[in-house]
């Protein structure tokens, strides 16, 4: 296993002395250790560490409330430690996006799985939301390079073909990608909408 950066959260410190000795035992740095979910958050924040491990009931606020603003920033993956096995405290842990729970006591036989599970489950969920944003990006150049297109039609009454062609020889022209010449068409439409003067920084394509 990879060694990771690790911040505990427990209010009992005994249960945080046994979990810190079991990852440290086993090569791992915890580079953190916190008694309620604000002072987690807190920490987390500003460590940004590869694994939380988080006990669900502690004070000020709870380890449910901690992990669901951990995961809403992306800060890092959560494994809830929990003293009870009900199906309920495990919706509400799977709910948050944690990304694990363990249920106490915790045991270096069951710790070490969870982890990898964790770690696993969150570069997953990492590479899922690299990939929408990939797709989101795609689609608002294609955007663009459509809406450049109209606009050069109507500017030069071009046919579509023509004022890709057209679009396609300015990107090469200026080496750039299509989607930062269809960028440029847009702006000096744009300005020239706005009553500005071409001064020659436009796009001409």
């Amino acid at each position: 296993m990879e060694k990771l950066r690790i911040v505990i959260a427990d209010d009992e410190s005994i249960i945080r002395m046994d979990i810190r000795e079991m990852l440290t035992e086993a090569g791992h740095m915890v580079v953190g250790e916190a008694s309620n979910g604000r002072e987690t958050l807190e920490l987390v924040r500003k460590e940004c560490p590869d694994l939380v491990i988080m006990d669900i009931n502690m004070p000020e606020m709870d380890g449910i409330t901690s992990a669901k603003l951990i995961g809403k920033e992306k800060l890092a993956p959560v494994l809830l430690l929990t003293a009870y096995s009900q199906q309920d405290i495990v919706e509400k842990a799977v709910q948050t996006g944690a990304t694990g729970y363990l249920v106490k006591p915790v045991e270096e036989a069951n710790l070490f799985p969870a982890i990898a599970v964790a770690r696993t489950r969150w570069l997953d969920m990492q590479r899922l939301r690299e990939d929408a944003d990939k797709v989101e990006k795609d689609l608002e150049a294609r955007k663009n390079v459509d809406r450049a297109k109209g606009i050069l039609m109507d500017l030069l009454g071009i046919t579509e073909n023509d004022a890709y062609t057209r679009l396609r020889k300015y990107s090469m022209k200026k080496r750039i990608s299509m989607e930062s010449a269809a960028e440029a068409v847009i702006r000096d439409a744009q300005h020239r909408k706005n009553g500005g003067q071409h001064h020659g920084n436009g796009s001409k394509a």
